[in-house]
């Protein structure tokens, strides 16, 4: 068992397919936006308005290094920006949940904690540029990518047995 590292647009639903996965298997799970909100005692929403963009991306840097040295059979969910570190192929086995973005914001919408959920993505305050950025990404996120999971109009239990379903026969 290697690492699994969960990629994609914020919002795809990466906490929600980890924790469904650990239900189903023997592994555990961490959230490198939680890693970082524990380092710095305060959340992503917070480092971004005081800090900025740059800053969060070296706590992301610091991160991804700690996980390819200390971290073993552990799936790993990243932040949307995190596929951008020059190690992230060396942490683990790659995973995309994929969805068109339309039905990123429409999923996010539609959870009962919606207001919460959107006000702690501060990059989707903006959706017009959230939708350029996520146009920017995917492609992106596609190329990096071991596997790819489309989570579209699925629930993460359904998403989460497809997923350990193609790490068995990835190998």
């Amino acid at each position: 068992m290697k690492n699994i590292v969960l990629i994609g647009f914020m919002g795809v639903g990466k906490g929600s397919v980890a924790r469904e996965v650990i239900k189903h298997s023997d592994y555990v799970a961490i959230d490198t936006d939680d890693l970082i909100e524990s380092m710095e005692n305060r959340k992503v929403k917070e480092i971004f308005e005081s800090e900025g963009e740059k800053y969060f991306r070296k706590l992301e840097k610091k991160v991804a290094k700690w996980l390819e040295k200390s971290v073993q059979n552990t799936l790993i969910s990243t932040g949307g920006g995190f596929y951008k570190q020059e190690n992230l192929k060396k942490i683990g086995l790659i995973i995309l949940l994929d969805s068109p973005f339309d039905a990123i914001i429409k999923r996010i919408k539609a959870h009962p904690n919606a207001a919460k959920k959107l006000k702690k993505r501060p990059l989707l305050s903006d959706l017009e540029a959230a939708k350029k950025l996520y146009d920017e990404r995917r492609p992106e996120y596609l190329k990096l990518a071991d596997i790819v999971i489309d989570v579209t109009d699925k629930s993460a239990k359904e998403c989460a047995k497809e997923l350990l379903k193609k790490v068995k026969k990835h190998g």
